[in-house]
């Protein structure tokens, strides 16, 4: 006889809850293998196990006894979530969400060794030009390393080796400020491993980029089969990244009740410390408790549609009245449209509807 039988005869329990603590990808294969088996699987968070473990005992020590209690206490009290397994192109879609995610580390990677383990010795001048034009700058790494061989190049035979796109007179004067900087600079000589060093990360930059391209083309080529992803594309501010984000973040969306938990899905909910402090001298601020990259990707949708959108700009622009002296307003004004994208998105998925701007218009802006 199993345990989990004797289990069950011993406490006269029917039903066995398997509680889980998430843990990277660990725990889904086991997940995945229960949920096919019928059983119920809920998941306590990591933040709830830490901060239960001492209420246990009084202790801070980790055993796997204690973590098994410790689970099973969350669980008891219902402190736990229902483990959600979504259709397979909604799994697909995270999991290419989450190789472009590790991708776009790499290249933010990238970039630092080549800026501060190239640039800031042997040509520090080229540092202020860093930020912009990548594809010249990382020409420049590639055939140019050494400053002196930019000045003992022609201005014009420098141009067309490092550019394929002429982009007109603030372009040529970028470029004449880096060759005109090169004849005076006072970086490191450039030796063999310098420059074997220069060519392999501009050859992995580059390589990165390339399978960047291709993940997007994946994710796209899963999304224009689903008829929810056409739905969030008429949304102003959501593109090819955002919509898919937002849409791997919902899922069913039948299964949140209401706004309240859409908003804190994404860690936008305010919260506030008043204990011991009157209302006023108390601001609320986001509780950045649940998805970050979708969070950053709706702030980026909100930046984009107060801008470029009549509806949007105009909430935007009410959010501010009176108040454009306040320190960090335009950030919290964006905040806001954010959080309402994102409950937008939510309520077209489960009306099955596109985005009508004569609700936005309509609807009421509360300031807080």
């Amino acid at each position: 006889m199993c345990q989990r039988t004797i289990f069950r005869k011993l406490e006269n329990m029917e039903n066995v809850v398997f509680g889980l603590e998430p843990t990277s990808n660990y725990h889904k294969p086991l997940t995945h293998w229960l949920t096919g088996k019928g059983h119920l699987v809920v998941l306590v968070a990591g933040k709830a196990v830490k901060d239960n473990r001492e209420l246990l005992d009084g202790r801070w020590d980790k055993n796997d006894t204690k973590d098994s209690a410790n689970v099973a206490d969350l669980v008891s009290q219902g402190k736990c979530l229902f483990y959600e397994n979504p259709e397979a192109d909604m799994l697909a879609l995270r999991s290419l969400l989450a190789v472009r995610r590790q991708l776009k580390k790499e290249v933010h990677r990238l970039r630092m060794r080549i800026r501060n383990g190239l640039l800031a010795k042997y040509f520090p001048e080229m540092d202020r030009y860093w930020g912009s034009c990548i594809t010249e700058n990382l020409a420049i790494i590639r055939w140019y390393l050494d400053p002196r061989k930019i000045a003992a190049t022609d201005f014009e035979v420098f141009v067309q080796h490092v550019t394929t796109t002429d982009r007109g007179v603030r372009q040529m004067n970028r470029l004449r400020k880096i060759h005109e900087a090169a004849g005076r600079s006072i970086g490191l000589p450039v030796d063999d491993a310098a420059e074997y060093e220069a060519r392999m990360l501009v050859e992995r930059f580059k390589a990165v980029e390339k399978e960047l391209e291709q993940v997007m083309d994946q994710i796209n080529t899963i999304c224009r089969e689903l008829p929810s992803y056409k739905l969030l594309l008429t949304i102003p501010g959501f593109g090819p990244y955002i919509a898919p984000l937002v849409l791997s973040a919902l899922a069913n969306p039948l299964r949140f009740k209401s706004r309240k938990q859409v908003i804190r899905l994404a860690g936008l909910d305010l919260n506030a410390s008043r204990s011991g402090k009157k209302s006023q001298n108390s601001v609320p601020v986001i509780s950045k408790k649940g998805d970050a990259e979708l969070r950053y990707g709706l702030y980026q949708a909100a930046l984009i549609a107060s801008c470029h959108n009549d509806g949007f700009r105009r909430i935007y622009n009410r959010m501010l009245e009176g108040r454009q002296g306040e320190r960090g307003i335009k950030t919290k004004a964006r905040v806001k449209i954010a959080a309402k994208m994102l409950v937008i998105a939510w309520t077209m998925l489960k009306k099955n509807e596109p985005f009508n701007a004569i609700h936005l218009m309509a609807e009421p802006v509360h300031h807080r």
